[in-house]
């Protein structure tokens, strides 16, 4: 069988690194499509041997990529297309049937109550995703939260399929001498209380109110890796609070190692850096970022989280979940600044969220979507 996946951009993101540690453990031959931004993410790929193409789309009504994209698809006579985020989910889907393919699935990575990727949840938003998920064969969350929020919607269940998201959990396993390493080189006290955070730095995430709170507890630090349109406002922020010297931003980093002169650390030595994880983001579809700080062995404060928030306690008992209030937060943190640094063996959430397992449950929902009856193409035009 041979797949193409249909991307909205592969900068440094969640869905981005997602799909580069599926392709990993996937055994078909896959090629990539971008519809705009071939950032990181396309330089990773192109480097584990995928073939990436950009399809230079200018904006979400550049109608010109529809064509480009279903004569793409057609000519490298696909059997299966997968798209991945809202913009590449519309085209894809409406492509892959002008096209022929035979089947046609979508990964949901971003819905929550109300938005997604960030874009209000307006009617016109709703009503385009409904009616263009009709053309595909299955639909795929990675949560069962965000299997109930498409079911709310109208998607039929019987179309809805949970594939979890995963992590390599070897690559996060605490390091002390690369805790050491990325607390020099990010020019941290060896001895400073650290919390951190990993996100893209818009105003869902909240980091405002981590950045807050950090400023509020003497002599804590905060790694905040990643980056985006807040980050000018956080530093200001981090001014203002006078702890500058103590609010670390630092930019993306790449989720699976350091980088290749070993100069800057990766989000695994980063994780090993810190004593405490903290996510404050009021939705998430999933919460990747919180599954890899638990398998790094870290205590974690989250104000939500489907990952864990959808399974028993047990599941998780390294993590806490807190209220959205910065209070909270800060007593939450001195607490565990008082308690003195710790890790934690990886808990049973690790085991189950592993990428080779969300592999093989993506490739049955792929056998299931090829079985389903195709519909012909929308045009025959070579």
């Amino acid at each position: 069988m041979k797949a193409l996946h249909i991307i909205t951009g592969l900068g440094i993101g969640g869905a981005e690194q997602q799909l580069r540690l599926l392709l990993r453990h996937l055994p078909l031959q896959c090629d990539v499509v971008t519809l705009t931004n071939p950032g990181p993410v396309a330089e990773g790929l192109r480097a584990d041997g995928v073939r990436v193409v950009h399809l230079d789309m200018q904006g979400n009504r550049d109608l010109r990529a529809l064509p480009r994209l279903a004569s793409f698809i057609r000519h490298g006579r696909y059997d299966l297309v997968h798209t991945h985020l809202y913009r590449a989910c519309v085209y894809g889907r409406i492509a892959a049937r002008l096209a022929g393919a035979r089947a046609a699935v979508a990964t949901e990575h971003s819905l929550g109550d109300a938005e997604i990727e960030g874009r209000a949840l307006t009617r016109g938003v709703r009503s385009l995703y409904l009616a263009s998920e009709k053309l595909g064969a299955a639909t795929i969350a990675v949560s069962d939260t965000v299997a109930a929020r498409l079911r709310g919607w109208g998607v039929p269940a019987a179309r809805v399929h949970v594939v979890p998201n995963g992590i390599e959990a070897v690559r996060f396993r605490f390091d002390p001498r690369g805790r050491a390493a990325a607390r020099a080189r990010t020019g941290l006290p060896e001895d400073a209380f650290v919390a951190g955070g990993v996100g893209r730095l818009v105003p869902g995430k909240r980091f405002d109110v981590l950045v807050r709170a950090v400023a509020a507890v003497p002599g804590a630090h905060l790694l905040l890796a990643g980056d985006g349109p807040e980050r000018a406002a956080l530093r200001r922020l981090a001014a203002e609070l006078g702890a500058e010297d103590r609010i670390h931003l630092l930019g993306e980093r790449d989720p699976l190692g350091d980088s290749a002169d070993g100069r800057t650390p990766g989000i695994p030595a980063l994780l090993s850096a810190m004593d405490v994880f903290v996510s404050p983001s009021r939705e998430e579809a999933f919460g990747l970022a919180v599954v890899e700080a638990l398998a790094a062995g870290l205590p974690v404060l989250h104000v939500t989280c489907p990952a864990i928030d959808d399974l028993p306690a047990d599941q998780a008992p390294g993590a806490r979940r807190i209220g959205t209030g910065t209070e909270e937060l800060v007593a939450a943190l001195r607490a565990q600044q008082e308690a003195g640094p710790r890790r934690l063996p990886p808990p049973p959430v690790v085991r189950r969220y592993d990428i080779a397992h969300s592999a093989e449950r993506l490739l049955d929902v792929y056998a299931h979507a090829l079985a389903t009856p195709s519909h012909p193409a929308l045009s025959t035009r070579k």
